[in-house]
This record gives C-alpha cells, sequence and structure tokens, in this order.
C-alpha cells in the first residue's frame, strides 16, 4: 500500500512540469504613443488554437476585461500558442493583433494611436 502511495505521489509530482509547460502567464500594457497609460480601456483576449495547437479544456479560452489605472492587464495562465488581442478605447483607434506567445511569461507593451480624421468621398466636391 505504501509503495502504490509513493508511485502515485510521483506520477503526480512528475506530471506538475509538464501541466505547467503548455501555459504561459500574460501581462498586457496599454498606453498612448507617448507613453501614458490608458484607463479602463477593453480587452478582448482570445486562444486562437489552429491545425498544430487545439484548445486545452483546462484554460480559459477567452478573457474580457479592462485595463487598471495604470493601464495593466494580468492573465493568471493562458494556454501557449497563437491568441488575438482586441483593445478599444475611447478617443482611440482600435486595435487589434494576433500574436504567438511561447513563454512562459510575456509582457506585450501595445500603444494605442488617436483616431484619424473622418473621411467622405461625398465631401471631395466641396472644395471646387
Amino acid at each position: 500500500m505504501e509503495s502504490m502511495r509513493k508511485f502515485l505521489v510521483t506520477v503526480f509530482l512528475g506530471t506538475l512540469p509538464l501541466l505547467a509547460a503548455d501555459s504561459t502567464k500574460l501581462e498586457i500594457h496599454v498606453s498612448t504613443e507617448a507613453g501614458r497609460p490608458i484607463e479602463n480601456a477593453s480587452v478582448v483576449i482570445k486562444f486562437r488554437g489552429g491545425a498544430k495547437v487545439k484548445p486545452n479544456p483546462k484554460y480559459r479560452t477567452e478573457w474580457d476585461v479592462k485595463t487598471s489605472q495604470e493601464g495593466l492587464v494580468k492573465l493568471p495562465s493562458i494556454q501557449k500558442g497563437p491568441i488575438l488581442i482586441q483593445i478599444r478605447a475611447d478617443n482611440f483607434q482600435t486595435f487589434g493583433q494576433v500574436f504567438d506567445v511561447q513563454e512562459d511569461e510575456r509582457v506585450l507593451e501595445i500603444k494605442l494611436k488617436p483616431p484619424q480624421p473622418q473621411y467622405s468621398a461625398h465631401d471631395k466636391d466641396k472644395d471646387k
């Protein structure tokens, strides 16, 4: 009985690094082009998966969070692989990009641009 318990403990402890190896801690810093943090920006993070990497049911595949006063979002654990990050904030252009995250911890610095002026095809004849 004791040898069986030792065997199970050894197997369990031996597999812990393998379970942790397919996850990453993600930290996202959202700021202006000048470097000022953007507070209360909406951040959507989706695990994309693909042909080589399938979603693992142990991990959440989608997060919808807001940035802190420091423009910061921290995720405790998300599966490694392609991750889509979309950011929306008032008075800034919407950001969206897929990042291939393979590190155990990753910090992403994202700088949002101000909105571009409105363009209308109907207004081009006004100047004449």
